[in-house]
């Protein structure tokens, strides 16, 4: 079975990690706007016969240039690598963003970088790019270091909806919080989803009827809190059905920091300390406080109820 690899670093590279066609970018959530770079480097890297690679960054440079911004992540490391390798990728650049990397020039990273450190064969950028100190780097640059320095260069136009809406990370997360799960999906391509160690909490829920897997939120952009029809696919590869509150379930005491509590339909095994990943399917209702134990559980029951008629229609 193919596997990407995973490079960490540009400086002194062995010959046979260098000389890639390379998509650049952040690439958080790889989104269908991504996936048109990437399918700029794939195409020279056919021309080439070489590797198809993707350049990104840890930490995203929004996260170093503006730390204290609320959370905002579509994807962790591993759903990003997992994304790019359904794509054809073969070799992930990660590059450290460092004091010393964030003050080079747009012309120190395309020769340090791209030309000297990873040897590449050809750069596909998206319409709206910058790079380098002070953000002077831009498509028309690169495309003129790349002649320079005898590197291809590609640029992705904008991809849009059907109303002309730019596809982008922002119009996901903007979704997202608006509780719109399925115009986030129409963006990225395929669900958002949420990875995540399985919490061990109070056991309520399973007192209660109903069990949930619990995972917190940690870098993930918060979407709207409330109720969502959800896939969840487990370690071995199974995807499970359900309905999860996201939020800080304000019925209950004691949660402060958003959670995401996911009742697998028809399932009864021992997932804790395990890796999950839910996809958000469908926005049902808003998080609501409730006057009682009793009148919580009747709603969860309903919600279940909508949950599965959206998801397992062919049962009814």
């Amino acid at each position: 079975m193919r596997r990407l690899r995973v490079i960490r670093g540009w400086k002194d590279l062995p010959a046979g990690d260098r000389g890639a066609a390379v998509a650049m970018g952040s690439f958080d959530g790889v989104h269908r706007g991504h996936q048109k770079v990437i399918a700029l480097a794939a195409k020279a890297a056919g021309e080439h016969a070489c590797p198809l690679g993707v350049i990104t960054f840890d930490p995203h440079p929004r996260v170093y240039f503006r730390p204290d911004e609320p959370a905002f992540h579509l994807m962790k490391p591993d759903q990003q690598a997992r994304a790019l390798e359904a794509l054809g990728v073969d070799v992930l650049y990660v590059l450290p963003f460092s004091p010393e990397f964030a003050h080079l020039t747009d012309r120190e990273f395309a020769a340090e970088v791209l030309h000297k450190g990873l040897g590449a064969r050809h750069v596909a950028v998206g319409f709206d790019i910058t790079f380098g100190w002070g953000r002077t780097g831009s498509p028309a640059t690169m495309q003129a270091y790349g002649q320079e320095m005898g590197f291809g260069v590609s640029v992705a136009g904008a991809v849009a909806d059907g109303s002309g809406e730019k596809f982008s990370s922002t119009a996901v997360r903007e979704a997202l919080r608006a509780g719109r799960p399925e115009t986030a999906a129409q963006i990225l391509g395929r669900p958002f989803a949420i990875e995540g160690v399985v919490q061990r909490g109070r056991q309520l829920g399973r007192k209660l009827g109903y069990p949930t897997a619990n995972v917190a939120l940690e870098d993930y952009v918060i979407p709207k809190f409330g109720v969502y029809a959800t896939r969840t696919r487990l370690p071995d590869g199974r995807y499970i059905p359900g309905v999860a509150n996201l939020g800080i379930n304000p019925t209950i005491e004691g949660i402060r920091a958003p959670l995401l509590e996911v009742w697998l339909f028809d399932f009864d095994e021992d997932i804790y300390d395990q890796v999950i990943e839910t996809d958000l399917i469908a926005f049902l209702r808003p998080e609501l406080k409730f006057a009682s134990l009793d009148e919580m559980t009747t709603q969860v029951m309903k919600d279940a109820t909508a949950a599965r008629d959206l998801l397992l229609p062919e049962l009814e």
